[in-house]
C-alpha cells in the first residue's frame, strides 16, 4: 500500500503509471530500473513532463502528427462550443462540420470528390480494402480482390493492414494474415532491389509491380496501395518517374491506386499531400494524423467520384451499397477541430514553412555525410531520414544499440528523435526527424545541432 503522505504528485502519476499503464511500442521490463517518460504540457515545439524537463519535439507527438503544434487554444475552443451544440451522431445522418470539412477537403485535392470518415489511419485503410472487394463483387463477378502493396510501406496495425505491410518485424507472431494481398518491391536507391544505379534503372522497381500482377493473376488484382513517401519503413521518397511508371502499370490492368496519406499527409511534406508531389492521380487517398493535428481522433478515406458511383444501385438490391459503419466517423467534433487545423495552415502559410524549413533541415543533415557511420539523409519537407551504417563503402547498417545510443544522447541534449523500431529485420538504423509545421530557423538549427553533436560523440 502506497505512503501518500510522502509522495509528491509526480511521484503519484509515475506510480500509477507502471501500475495500471499499458504503453504501445514498449517492452515494460525496461521501467524496472527507470520510470516512464509522462508528457505534462506543450507550446509549439516544447514539450515539458512531470518532471518539469523540458523537450524540443522533433517528433510532432512521438508518431508525427501534431503538425500545427502544441497549445493551440483556437482549436480547443472550436471543438469546446462544438461539444455544446452537438457532440456526435452516427454518420448514418449528417453534422454541420462533417459537410463543411468534406467539402474543404475535396477542394483541397482535385478529382477526388468523397469524404468517408473514421478514426484510425489503420481504419481508414481498411476502409478503402472494403471498397476494392466490394467492388470486386459487383463489377468483376468476384474477382479483382487482391491488393498489392510496397515493401517497407506500413499501412496499419489491424489484421487487414498488417497483411498489406511490408515491415515483418510489425507483423511477426500475429499471423495467420488475410489472403488478398502480395508484396512489390521497394523504392529505395540507397538499398536497390535489383543492384541498379538511378538514372540507368529504367525505374525497375516500379516496373517490377507488373512482374507481381502476372503472378497473381490480372483479373485477381484489383488495386495497389502505396505511402507516397515510404516514412516509418525508412523515409524514402520514390525517384520523380516512379509514380509515372506505376500509373501507366494501373491504367493497363484496370488497377485502383491508393495513396496512404496517413503520415504525408496535410501538410507534412510541404505540400497537402505527398501524392502531389509526383503525377499520381490516386483513385483512394487514406490519411490521419495530421487531419485534425492530432488534437481530436478522425480519419479519412477519399475516392473519386467514379469509386463512389460504382456503389450506387437499385434501392430495391438490399446489398448493393457499402454496407460499413465507424461509429466514430459521427463525431462532430473531430470534424471541427479539422477544419480549425486546415485553417491554421492556411493563414499562417505553413505548408511554405514546411517547404523551406524542411530545405533548411535536409541540406543541414547532408552536411553531415563526411561525418562516420552516416550512409544517406533522405527526406521532402518536414519528413527527413538519417540512415546510419557501420561501413559506407559495404553499407552494412549499424546495430539498432548503436542508433539507440545516438537517439539517446541527442534526447540528453533536450531534443526527441524516432527511428525505425521492430520494423525491418537488420534494418532498423534509420533515425527520423518529422518536426511540426510551425518550425522555426533556431528550431531547426537545435535539432541539427543536437543530431550533429550526437553522431560526432558516437562516430568512433
Amino acid at each position: 500500500m502506497r505512503d501518500t503522505g510522502k509522495e509528491t504528485e509526480p511521484d503519484r502519476l509515475v506510480q500509477d503509471d507502471v501500475e495500471h499503464v499499458w504503453h504501445h511500442l514498449f517492452q515494460h521490463s525496461a521501467i524496472a530500473s527507470k520510470e516512464p517518460m509522462i508528457m505534462a504540457e506543450g507550446q509549439g515545439l516544447r514539450l515539458r513532463d512531470i518532471r518539469g524537463r523540458e523537450y524540443l519535439d522533433a517528433t510532432s507527438g512521438g508518431v508525427w502528427c501534431v503538425n500545427v503544434g502544441y497549445g493551440r487554444a483556437s482549436i480547443a475552443e472550436a471543438v469546446c462550443e462544438q461539444l455544446k451544440k452537438l457532440p456526435y451522431y452516427a454518420a448514418t445522418a449528417g453534422n454541420i462540420p462533417y459537410a463543411r470539412f468534406a467539402a474543404k477537403l475535396a477542394a483541397l485535392m482535385p478529382g477526388l470528390n468523397r469524404v468517408y470518415l473514421s478514426n484510425s489511419g489503420s481504419e481508414a485503410n481498411e476502409k478503402a480494402y472494403k471498397m476494392v472487394r466490394a467492388i470486386g463483387h459487383m463489377k468483376h463477378g468476384g474477382k479483382k480482390k487482391t491488393v498489392l502493396y510496397r515493401h517497407r510501406d506500413y499501412h496499419g496495425t489491424t489484421i487487414g493492414a498488417l497483411s498489406s505491410t511490408g515491415q515483418q518485424e510489425r507483423r511477426e507472431w500475429f499471423g495467420p494474415f488475410a489472403p488478398g494481398f502480395a508484396e512489390i518491391p521497394h523504392a529505395s536507391c540507397y538499398r536497390c532491389a535489383f543492384g541498379k544505379t538511378y538514372p540507368g534503372c529504367d525505374i525497375d522497381c516500379a516496373r517490377a509491380m507488373e512482374t507481381v500482377i502476372q503472378r497473381e493473376g490480372p483479373d485477381e488484382v484489383g488495386a495497389v496501395i502505396f505511402e507516397p513517401i515510404t516514412a516509418g519503413g525508412g523515409v524514402i521518397p520514390p525517384v520523380r518517374e516512379y509514380y509515372d511508371v506505376i500509373r501507366e502499370i494501373c491504367g493497363r490492368y484496370g488497377l485502383l491506386l491508393i495513396m496512404d496519406e496517413v503520415v504525408c499527409g496535410m501538410g507534412r511534406t510541404g505540400k497537402w499531400f505527398g501524392y502531389m508531389h509526383y503525377d499520381a492521380k490516386p483513385d483512394i487517398v487514406t490519411m490521419a494524423k495530421g487531419v485534425a493535428s492530432a488534437y481530436m481522433p478522425i480519419s479519412v478515406t477519399a475516392t473519386t467520384e467514379n469509386v463512389f458511383a460504382q456503389f450506387l444501385h437499385d434501392p430495391g438490391d438490399k446489398l448493393a451499397y457499402f454496407r460499413d459503419i465507424s461509429t466514430f466517423g459521427g463525431c462532430a467534433a473531430a470534424c471541427t477541430a479539422a477544419l480549425e487545423s486546415t485553417r491554421i495552415i492556411e493563414d499562417e502559410n505553413l505548408l511554405e514553412n514546411c517547404r523551406l524549413m524542411g530545405e533548411r533541415l535536409l541540406d543541414g543533415l547532408k552536411g553531415m555525410l563526411d561525418i562516420p557511420h552516416v550512409g544517406d539523409v533522405r527526406g521532402r519537407g518536414l519528413l527527413c531520414g538519417i540512415e546510419l551504417v557501420e561501413d559506407k563503402k559495404t553499407r552494412q547498417p549499424v546495430s539498432e544499440a548503436h542508433v539507440l545510443k545516438v537517439v539517446g544522447d541527442i534526447a540528453a541534449q533536450g531534443v526527441l528523435v524516432g527511428r525505425t523500431n521492430r520494423s525491418l529485420p537488420g534494418h532498423n538504423n534509420i533515425i527520423n526527424l518529422a518536426p511540426a509545421l510551425v518550425a522555426t530557423k533556431d528550431d531547426i538549427d537545435t535539432i541539427l545541432g543536437a543530431v550533429k553533436n550526437a553522431l560526432l560523440k558516437t562516430a568512433s
